[in-house]
């Protein structure tokens, strides 16, 4: 079978028996697309179809882009990985550890044992996390009344840490505070930097933490399941929000997003423009976390995410600011890949070796949905498996 068939096949079944509602997906090498295509209903039982232009919440898929501007000012020479971050973003130089309750419940606090850095921010590992994957931040979260970070409430990421910072991983709201510290830098809010230093020199039209009429027009529509049905809710990012979050702000497409992988295959060049060095993307897509490795984030709010981690068997570390998978994964993807995921189901690959990329865009809670997972890692090991 062609790749066109074998990606249709795997997507109208996927579709079919309900593993999601619709899907959008693309596939990319550095010459250009080789696939793209909608399946099923931008909102279940709307008869209205999913197509390549649907925009979708795309969560976390938003660090990637986030950390490619950090890295643009380090080539700029405006950051620095190395240096205290609080020279840029000043709490990041007051927070404090959480250390667990006391006999009262009352935090626990203590100073860490030293400054956070921007390699620390892009990597996960500055002490950070997320209440949804860590009870203690929960717990915290719910003493405080902290806002969840999706709210657009700079609140949401004012939080402690878990741990000191360099010493182990924990996936986090620090994509946050780099697009904090971008905007220190760059003297403009972050969609307005995004905007004009990778959207419009990549052709990614479609794309803006703000949805736009257009854009608005093909949207779909966020599912959960109810009965074993998949129910499309209103759900939507606050429009014109307080902060922009660098975390997981940006509505997109996959035609878009594309782009952006075929920047990073292509070595920082697409559609006739460098957005960054050669060597700084080589060095994007190498392990800077040392011996720390990605661990399996266990839920503390079902409702949004379950278990999560990507290919347990394998081991896998950060770079700035992708996963890497450390060997050869079950579904083809070379060894040294670069790849993650957004909230809603939607999920990309950057193969390097094999000069491969791919964008899934579902939108379905919680995040890791065992059927639209398998779904997602159908459509990737049917990709491999029809490469020349």
């Amino acid at each position: 079978m062609s790749l066109q068939s074998t990606i249709e096949q795997v997507l109208e079944n996927g579709v079919a028996n309900g593993s999601v509602a619709g899907v959008t997906v693309a596939v990319t090498n550095r010459d250009g697309v080789l696939y793209e295509g909608g399946f099923g209903e931008r909102a279940a039982g709307s008869g209205v179809k999913m197509s390549v232009d649907t925009v979708g919440w795309i969560a976390s898929m938003t660090k990637a882009i986030t950390g490619t501007a950090a890295m643009q000012l380090v080539e700029q020479g405006k950051l620095d990985l190395d240096i205290p971050a609080q020279e840029w973003a000043p709490y990041l130089g007051k927070v404090q550890v959480l250390d667990g309750f006391d006999d009262d419940g009352k935090p626990i606090m203590r100073a860490p044992k030293r400054a956070i850095t921007l390699r620390h921010l892009l990597t996960h590992t500055a002490g950070f996390g997320y209440a949804r994957w860590n009870k203690d931040l929960k717990k915290y979260a719910e003493l405080e009344t902290v806002p969840d970070a999706r709210s657009g409430d700079l609140r949401g990421i004012i939080t402690p840490l878990v741990f000191d910072p360099g010493e182990r991983w924990l996936y986090s709201n620090s994509i946050d505070w780099t697009g904090k510290i971008i905007e220190a830098v760059t003297g403009t809010k972050l969609g307005a930097y995004l905007e004009s230093s990778i959207f419009e020199p990549l052709g990614m039209t479609s794309t803006g933490f703000k949805i736009s009429p257009d854009m608005r027009s093909r949207l779909a529509k966020v599912h959960h399941r109810e009965d074993g049905a998949l129910i499309s809710s209103d759900f939507m990012l606050k429009q014109d929000p307080p902060a922009e979050m660098g975390g997981g702000g940006l509505y997109s497409t996959v035609g878009d997003y594309m782009k952006f992988i075929q920047m990073i295959l292509g070595e920082g060049v697409c559609n006739g423009h460098r957005l960054l060095k050669a060597e700084t993307v080589q060095t994007m897509s190498q392990n800077h976390m040392g011996n720390c490795r990605v661990c399996v984030l266990p839920s503390f709010d079902p409702g949004t995410s379950c278990d999560a981690e990507f290919f347990p068997s394998l081991p896998k570390t950060w770079g700035l600011t992708f996963m890497i998978n450390m060997e050869d994964a079950p579904t083809g993807r070379t060894a040294n890949s670069l790849a993650w995921a957004g909230l809603a189901n939607s999920y990309f690959w950057i193969d390097p070796t094999r000069g491969i990329g791919g964008v899934f865009l579902s939108q379905l809670l919680p995040f890791v949905d065992e059927r639209a997972l398998a779904l997602y890692l159908d459509f990737e090991t049917a990709v491999y498996a029809n490469l020349r």
